[in-house]
């Protein structure tokens, strides 16, 4: 009896550039509204639906890559997004829960909020060196875009309005914007192509991270 013949080993498309695209999108839309130059409220859209519910399904779709980190990554941020929305929303049709964030509780949860995500982006910015070059900048500008608002935040509970941290954290927020639209980019263009047309550099430390992949993942078998 001849032996069947091997299924066809299926490789999904790549969702990091997907992941990091909603990511950057939202992150500008914020960082723009604390740096001042765009209008309130008009990220809290983009911040359910395309940071937040996108992202969160770029994250999933990185487990059936098995890509740790990717998977880590996008699925955090896209709940990041999704709680940060949900806080606003709740905000506007819930007295109650809108008392219980007036005045100073409401930047002083924010500052805690962010400082929850900060110890999760510091972990992943270490980890990060094993991927490549410009995925370690998202996460390094990240960083510091949360420790200046989080510094702004609590510097505003404590009676200091418009605070001057909260403005320069929207603008590194607007560089870590930036160079997430880069690699998303990069990545698009470099799996479309299947060889380098943007560079998104080799991994800044020896580890499970592979030079020609943006996010560490399975190898097709041979």
């Amino acid at each position: 009896m001849a032996a069947q013949a091997e299924a066809p080993f299926w490789m999904p498309a790549d969702p990091a550039p997907l992941g990091l695209g909603a990511f950057a999108l939202t992150t500008f839309l914020l960082s723009g509204h604390n740096a001042s130059f765009i209008p309130d409220a008009i990220w809290v859209g983009p911040a359910l639906f395309y940071g937040g519910t996108v992202q969160l399904l770029a994250g999933m779709w990185e487990f059936r890559n098995r890509n740790v980190f990717g998977a880590t990554a996008f699925s955090t941020y896209g709940g990041f997004w999704l709680g940060l929305g949900s806080v606003v929303v709740l905000a506007d049709v819930s007295k109650t829960f809108a008392a219980s964030l007036a005045g100073a509780n409401l930047t002083n949860a924010l500052a805690w909020f962010l400082i929850a995500f900060a110890i999760f982006n510091t972990y992943m910015l270490l980890w990060s060196t094993q991927v490549n070059v410009a995925v370690f900048l998202v996460f390094l500008t990240l960083e510091a875009t949360e420790i200046l608002l989080v510094i702004g935040n609590f510097d505003e509970a404590h009676g200091n309005a418009n605070s001057g941290w909260v403005h320069l954290g929207g603008w590194v927020g607007i560089v870590t914007a930036l160079v997430a639209w880069y690699a998303s980019a990069a990545l698009v263009i470099n799996g479309m192509k299947g060889s380098v047309v943007l560079p998104v550099g080799a991994p800044l430390s020896f580890g499970n991270g592979r030079k020609k992949s943006p996010m560490p993942r399975r190898q097709q078998p041979a």
